[in-house]
């Protein structure tokens, strides 16, 4: 199969990552002019100038390019490290400034876009984003219109958000999960999340980069990478990684790119860049979001959630998008049967009498996360929580083997389950053909890496195999009744704690990811709910989180804690952009 041209439809959007760019700031230039109280925040200092070249498209994505090492890259005056009037702006402070009149969709979604081209192709080079929405401007306009005639329809009217690209949208962006085997494909209607968020009066701002095929490619894999995308760079320090795969969505969200984003996890994907990029991650109960229209990996585990600056914004895009769903049976069997306003839950006093349990063999990553760890335990028995510390609980260790099983069997069946859905119009459609379209364009789409789990997956059976089922049905057990189910009925808790994990490790496209581990295994494989909230910093540039997290449909007990421990302690700060982390 040689490298497809994309359609005419596709032509305008996926294959034009830089002429989108540039169409849309030839329109903000002509567009009229409009009035914004500007509100300054603290000068961007010790801001890197990103040294490597433009992405232009597919293309200019084959391998990552080199962070800048030196002070001397350092560009004080460039556009992109002056103050930004929506630093750090809030769902809640969007709404006010709209309210005011100073704001409008409009002008919010230009401000971003125009942030976007600056930084993210350019300056710090990010490459957190892989396409902008054509239509973002068009549809701000029509909710303006749509404010002042009706008002608004909820907290997300006008507010722009950013997808995953493994989100199925259906207009003018395509979606690939990051890889060029998809370039062009239009699915035939919205995944039920684009629905619901549309539904809300949000504005689909574009798709987010993310580590390709979420990172279930190869065991070797570069966290952030993928080959529609380039190399995605934390914002904190940009020769470090943004963990992954939810990659984009992280780094964007937390170089105020957009106002909130939707990324996925089936072990890890949320929580982990959320941890590592300085923001609030929520992975849903599997079944309280619907997953139709994503591009899978497992459904025993994968789920879509919030990627926010606050706990407040994560609630309500919660609120956004949960729903029951005909086309994902997990939901219609869930805990939630109506919609749920998720920002009930945010009591700042809410750790107030809370029991919570250490999960010390989920915490020792380094003495500088630990020490981090520490400090949040203090902070919350000040709050007035109860600690039990540790609590029993079995090692990650123990299901490791059986899970990558588990997603291997579930990957082969549920991809080519999605590639059946999109239809005649998917540029392949089975795993078998993607393989075969990365072995023909290897030098684009393996340059840095491999495609084993491919292979090792297309090489499994059906889903009634029996070591598929006694994995499943093993894991599933110890994590659930043999460990968070178990420890919170004998200690009484509301939630489990431990450290989200470690620090960002140096991008390395030589040997791949290097992470001592994750706390993302236990609510992964039992399906329960895992919310991560900045913690701290090490060496005062990289962020470090702390999780919460507990029996299934309990996301309102961990938003009422996630939230007392924020307010309490107000660790969030916006990146800086250093080119490594001593600088």
């Amino acid at each position: 199969m040689r490298l497809q041209e994309p359609s005419e439809r596709s032509r305008h959007t996926c294959g034009t990552s830089l002429e989108s760019f540039t169409l849309m700031q030839e329109r903000l230039q002509s567009r009229r002019s409009f009035s914004i109280e500007m509100d300054r925040r603290r000068f961007v200092r010790n801001a890197a100038l990103g040294s490597a070249a433009l992405v232009s498209g597919p293309a200019g994505c084959n391998a990552p390019s080199e962070p800048p090492k030196t002070e001397e890259a350092v560009t004080k005056t460039e556009d992109w490290a002056r103050p930004f009037e929506l630093d750090e702006a809030t769902v809640g402070d969007l709404q006010e400034r709209m309210k005011s009149g100073r704001y409008s969709a409009s002008s919010i979604v230009e401000l971003y876009i125009k942030r976007i081209g600056v930084m993210d192709k350019k300056g710090p080079n990010l490459h957190s984003i892989i396409e902008i929405n054509p239509d973002a401007l068009k549809i701000a306009d029509d909710l303006d219109r749509e404010r002042k005639d009706k008002g608004p329809r909820g907290p997300l009217h006008g507010i722009p958000v950013l997808l995953k690209d493994n989100v199925n949208t259906f207009d003018r962006m395509t979606t690939t999960a990051g890889s060029l085997a998809l370039l062009g494909s239009i699915p035939a209607r919205d995944s039920f999340i684009a629905g619901k968020l549309r539904e809300a009066g949000a504005i689909l701002l574009g798709k987010a980069n993310m580590s390709e095929w979420a990172n279930i490619r190869s065991t070797v894999s570069v966290s952030g990478w993928s080959a529609r995308g380039g190399q995605c760079r934390n914002p904190y320090a940009l020769d470090r990684s943004t963990s992954g795969s939810s990659s984009g969505s992280a780094a964007a969200t937390a170089a105020n790119f957009c106002a909130v984003s939707i990324g996925t996890e089936t072990d890890g994907s949320i929580v982990s860049p959320a941890t590592t990029n300085g923001i609030v991650g929520i992975k849903p109960t599997v079944g309280l979001v619907s997953r139709a229209g994503i591009i899978p990996i497992a459904h025993s585990q994968d789920t879509a959630g919030p990627m926010c600056r606050t706990v407040t914004d994560a609630a309500i895009l919660l609120s956004a998008i949960v729903g029951v769903d005909s086309r994902d049976p997990a939901t219609a069997a869930g805990g939630v049967k109506s919609p749920v306003d998720y920002t009930q839950f945010l009591d700042s006093n809410g750790l107030k009498g809370a029991r919570l349990g250490v999960v010390r063999t989920l915490a020792g990553f380094n003495t500088r996360i630990d020490g981090i760890f520490a400090d949040a335990i203090d902070a919350m028995k000040r709050a007035g929580a109860e600690i039990i510390d540790p609590v029993d609980f079995p090692s990650p260790h123990m299901v490791e083997d059986g899970e990558l099983d588990v997603l291997l069997y579930e990957l082969k069946s549920d991809l080519n389950a999605y590639f059946a859905d999109l239809g005649d119009k998917a540029p392949v459609r089975s795993l078998k053909e993607v393989i075969e379209f990365n072995e023909k364009n290897k030098d684009k789409e393996m340059p840095l890496f491999g495609q084993e789990l491919f292979l090792k997956a297309q090489e499994k059976g059906p889903l009634m195999d029996k070591r598929y089922v006694t994995a499943l049905t093993r894991n599933q057990k110890l994590m659930r009744e043999g460990g968070i189910g178990r420890a919170i009925r004998e200690h009484k808790l509301d939630a489990l704690i431990a450290p989200t994990g470690p620090v960002a490790w140096l991008i390395d496209t030589v040997n791949g990811d290097f992470s001592p581990g994750m706390t993302s295994t236990p609510a992964a494989v039992a399906g329960y709910p895992h919310i991560t909230v900045p913690a701290g910093f090490v060496q005062n540039v990289l962020p470090a989180g702390i999780s919460f997290f507990g029996n299934a449909w309990s996301e309102g007990t961990l938003i009422r804690l996630a939230f007392a421990y924020e307010q309490a302690t107000k660790h969030r700060r916006a990146p800086r952009f250093l080119p490594t982390a001593g600088a």
